[in-house]
């Protein structure tokens, strides 16, 4: 029999349609039976292709007995972390203030006016790991309840409160190299054997690494990055190049069907958690890009490639939308859709061929992964090795072995984040493939997840979610000026100023410097993140601060120069303690101080604009200009003014060695 998440849209909470378990969608009709029948709320926040979301949905949720317990004492809502980042990020912040940690899936304990008085994640159906089992939990917290409610609503109160005072107010940033510092904590925590930073489990973050990146490029002339450091072996580009290096030979890469996974369970990058996440993607795309821009290492550029090849085969709707995640688990068994026998191997390339390939791949009778084989090259370091056919034949293979499950919605900030990876994999390799899914995605988020300047969180069978947050704004804002990189196509640039206007009258704080996550004036909930510290992805805030350098820079308008101190300042008085953690404010914070080369364009005809663009430096700030008394041509051919590092060039006919 259905519950009430029957007509919902979102796979997550479509997975738990049919659970005993008599869940609601957030919404008054669930609070308002809260308050009525004078019962507290339990909120489970997850998402589809979250594993022990899984485990704790099969282990309770589908179980008759915890059932009936939650169904008597309890209202219970189910939420999509992918749809409500605001409900997740509030209790997030709850349940780390809490217990010291966070993650999926959540579970609340709540009054039905939203105040939470416990909190935890992942609950095992009976005792162990230290943990209390589900059903028993419910008991107390029932018990509880009917008991020592004043107790319960004391706990409330001292959360929120917390919360409340951690998140109000500012700390001067002063005069700190905040960039400087960033990379000595990376250093620190630099894993100079098997590449990335800290221990297992190993998260790419590939934000980290295009600031790294920034930085060893901004401070290669004047010695004081990469000739500062003693340890050649944690110069920053060595550190990004190291990592680089490691998860593409590990098993977090997809070798068979290309792309990469969520993380790397141990510290090698050999067994990941196999989930893959669309923005993961467009991330790493970005960080190699990048570095096939810096080095000219055509790994780099085929890791790019490989990762695309994957987003656009597997991850793109008809209409030109990115979904938003593939499950790490098939049959019941994480990774099981990865992973290879020895005899499957020989028997589909033959004994010679198979061979070899195992050889390569790190493929062996035993298994390197649970008795079974991820393939991998950390031992073979084989990169060059012709294997196209074999792996095309292993790609068929394990399509028609069994099926993942596909998280289809489609989110507008992650759709944006790829549009963006696109763009900029385009204008390395000047593949137009890239730059058409870029724009499709574009227009897809035009017709069907906006209306006017109002942009809409998801999209799934047609139908759209009824919020919007930061992120939206701020990574399409960044994905509109990629494109503009990308094909000069001031259209573009117009658009991602209009939404920009629409970001900072409906999230910034006017009073005390950055960016709300809902609309400022929203009061749905006990309090309104102010998101800064960059995770799985960048923050809203970082982003914006990216936005308005970037929208300052090619426009010269005065009004984006002092919105843009405003938001680095805050940024910076945010990021005092710990810089690491903002790696995409540093980036916009170098950029503003050493801004890229400005390149004002004057063609002589049309035609000139292909070759053009593919000269251009990847982080110039371009603009086109008419001829004119200011801009004229230069003997008569498209010409260039370029200026750079404080300095103005004469004009040229090509861009020589800019």
């Amino acid at each position: 029999m259905s519950n009430h998440l029957k007509d919902e849209t979102s796979p997550y909470l479509l997975q738990h349609a049919e659970n005993p378990v008599d869940w609601y969608p957030w919404g008054s009709a669930a609070f308002e039976k809260a308050k009525k029948e004078d019962k507290p709320v339990f909120l489970s926040i997850g998402y589809s292709t979250c594993h022990w979301c899984h485990v704790m949905a099969h282990e309770s949720f589908e179980d008759g007995k915890t059932a009936g317990i939650l169904n008597k004492y309890f209202v219970s809502i189910k939420v999509d972390r992918e749809e409500r980042p605001d409900i997740d990020s509030v209790y997030m912040s709850v349940c780390q203030a809490f217990t010291g940690s966070g993650g999926w899936p959540m579970s609340i304990f709540m009054t039905w006016d939203k105040k939470p008085f416990f909190v935890g994640t992942y609950f095992p159906v009976h005792s162990r790991y230290g943990m209390p089992g589900f059903p028993d939990l419910l008991d107390k917290v029932a018990e509880r309840w009917r008991k020592d409610r004043e107790g319960l609503m004391r706990s409330a109160d001292q959360i929120i409160a917390h919360l409340q005072r951690s998140g109000s107010g500012s700390r001067d940033a002063g005069d700190e190299d905040l960039p400087g510092k960033a990379v000595r904590i990376f250093a620190e925590n630099f894993d100079s054997i098997c590449g990335g930073f800290g221990d297992a489990p190993k998260f790419p973050v590939p934000h980290n690494l295009l600031f790294l990146m920034l930085y060893a490029e901004k401070n290669k002339d004047f010695g004081t990055s990469r000739e500062s450091f003693t340890d050649k072996s944690r110069d920053p580009l060595h550190m990004v190049e190291k990592t680089l290096m490691q998860m593409r030979k590990g098993g977090i890469f997809d070798h068979i069907g290309y792309g990469f996974s969520r993380y790397s369970t141990d510290q090698y990058f050999l067994a990941p958690h196999f989930e893959k996440m669309l923005y993961d993607n467009a991330l790493m795309i970005m960080a190699y890009a990048s570095a096939y821009q810096m080095t000219r290492t055509s790994f780099y550029l085929d890791t790019a490639g490989k990762t695309a090849q994957y987003v656009l085969r597997e991850m793109t709707s008809l209409d030109g939308g990115f979904y938003s995640a593939q499950d790490a688990d098939s049959e019941g068994i994480e990774g099981k859709y990865y992973t290879f026998t020895l005899e499957e191997i020989i028997a589909l390339l033959g004994k010679e061929r198979g061979t070899w390939f195992a050889d390569t791949f790190d493929i062996t009778a035993e298994g390197n992964f649970e008795g079974f084989n991820i393939p991998n090259l950390l031992k073979s370091n084989a990169l060059n090795a012709d294997f196209d056919k074999d792996i095309q034949k292993l790609y068929d293979y394990r399509r028609g072995r069994t099926r993942l499950h596909l998280d289809d919605k489609i989110l507008l900030s992650w759709n944006s984040l790829m549009i963006a990876a696109m763009s900029m994999l385009y204008r390395v390799s000047h593949e137009e493939k890239y730059l058409q899914a870029a724009r499709s995605a574009q227009i897809f988020i035009e017709k069907k997840m906006s209306r006017g300047l109002c942009l809409f969180t998801s999209w799934r069978d047609g139908k759209v979610s009824e919020n919007s947050f930061l992120d939206d704004y701020a990574f399409y804002i960044a994905a509109l000026t990629e494109l503009y990189h990308s094909t000069l196509d001031i259209n573009y640039l117009t658009k991602a100023e209009r939404f920009c206007r629409e970001a900072l009258s409906r999230f910034a704080d006017d009073e005390n410097g950055g960016f709300f996550l809902s609309d400022r004036n929203s009061t749905e909930l006990f309090m309104n993140p102010k998101e800064s510290y960059d995770g799985a992805v960048p923050s809203g805030n970082s982003v914006m601060a990216y936005n308005l350098v970037r929208l300052y820079q090619l426009t010269q308008k005065e009004k984006y120069r002092e919105l843009a101190v405003r938001q680095l300042q805050y940024m910076s008085s945010q990021a005092r303690e710990y810089p690491a953690g903002y790696s995409m404010f540093l980036l916009a914070k170098l950029l503003y101080e050493d801004p890229p080369e400005q390149i004002v364009v004057v063609l002589k005809q049309d035609s000139d604009l292909e070759s053009i663009k593919k000269q251009l430096p990847l982080l110039a700030n371009v603009t086109m200009a008419s001829e004119s008394r200011e801009y004229p041509l230069l003997n008569d051919s498209t010409t260039f003014y370029v200026c750079k590092g404080h300095t103005c060039l004469a004009p040229a006919n090509s861009l020589g060695n800019v």
